[in-house]
């Protein structure tokens, strides 16, 4: 009996540590490895070939991503003789730092770059309201005709831009029930600005994840609906609201054909409208240090607030209990 239960007593234990061994050199080569496995990565040519197709992609990224707008501005700063001989040449005839200043009160950049920024500030803090509040009643208040609501507003996505142009333009031109016409004026391209159905579907999207136990607690406590609005529901979404904020303000930045429609007044139009107008009776070297500066703003405006709106989009799925 003896000899047979030591055997034993000496076997268990190599029999149970085997398996936890291999299981947790699994989990770990799991962990480690994505599309190419560990094993893999240690052979010689995919050990030099990675890094080497890594490197030439992020070239490649760079030179399409940035590449434009360093061509760009070395044109701004360049003679219009020099563009059209040499378009990649680095500044034949040196750099003219003057065209910047030359394009500012020549093309009179700075009075619509100003157009621009009330048409933008004017589209946010528009957009914003609407989407808000009617995410609000949809997602948090929930009426019965709520679902119809969605619907119709889902529906519009599916509808070109082109088909609602003629009816929205006709609308601008004689307000219903006041029948008051907005041409001209910053509200015919704020209040259309207002109303994007791509917004309020987000913003509802990001109410629905508010957890129903913290609006219920607001309830209870005796919170009305403003307070509930402005109280709980907004400090929560801080982060769809700032992606919100900056997709409209580069929407609008850069929209053409609406202001195009609706503000005919050289005086009220937004660089997008002015550029190509100016185009006929401006140098060529001018209006791309114009051109520089006008994208210059929106690009900017990105890289400062790149990590709140990447983490507002990361987080538009849902919020963390």
């Amino acid at each position: 009996m003896t000899s047979i239960s030591v055997p034993q007593q000496v076997a268990e234990p190599v029999e149970t540590t085997a398996p936890l061994s291999k299981r947790k050199a699994r989990e770990v080569e799991a962990q480690e490895r994505g599309i190419i496995s560990f094993a893999d990565r240690r052979r010689p040519l995919v050990r030099f070939g990675l890094p080497f197709i890594q490197v030439l992609l992020f070239i490649g990224v760079v030179v399409a991503g940035v590449g434009p707008l360093v061509w760009l501005l070395k044109s701004g700063l360049s003679t219009s003789q020099d563009i059209l001989q040499g378009p990649m040449k680095l500044w034949p005839s040196g750099i003219q730092w003057a065209n910047i200043p030359n394009a500012w009160n020549q093309v009179q950049i700075g009075s619509y770059l100003g157009n621009t920024a009330i048409i933008a500030v004017g589209s946010l803090l528009s957009t914003l309201f609407v989407c808000t509040t009617g995410a609000f009643v949809l997602s948090v208040l929930r009426p019965k005709w709520g679902p119809l609501v969605t619907g119709a507003v889902l529906a519009t996505l599916f509808l070109p831009g082109v088909i609602s142009l003629v009816p929205l333009y006709l609308t601008i031109l004689k307000m219903p029930l006041i029948g008051v016409n907005l041409q001209n004026t910053f509200w015919a391209v704020w209040l259309p600005q207002a109303a994007g159905a791509f917004n309020i579907l987000v913003m509802k999207r990001y109410f629905d994840a508010i957890p129903r136990e913290l609006i219920e607690a607001a309830r209870i406590d005796g919170a009305s609906n403003v307070r509930l609005f402005t109280s709980l529901v907004l400090p929560l979404s801080k982060p769809i609201l700032g992606v919100v904020a900056l997709l409209t303000v580069i929407g609008s930045w850069k929209d053409y054909l609406w202001p195009l429609l609706v503000l005919p007044d050289p005086k009220k139009q937004p660089i997008s409208v002015a550029l190509p107008r100016v185009s006929e009776t401006t140098e060529i070297s001018l209006q791309l240090s114009a051109l520089f500066l006008a994208v210059l703003v929106p690009v900017v405006l990105f890289l400062i607030f790149q990590k709140q709106f990447l983490r507002g989009v990361g987080m538009s799925g849902g919020i963390k209990e």
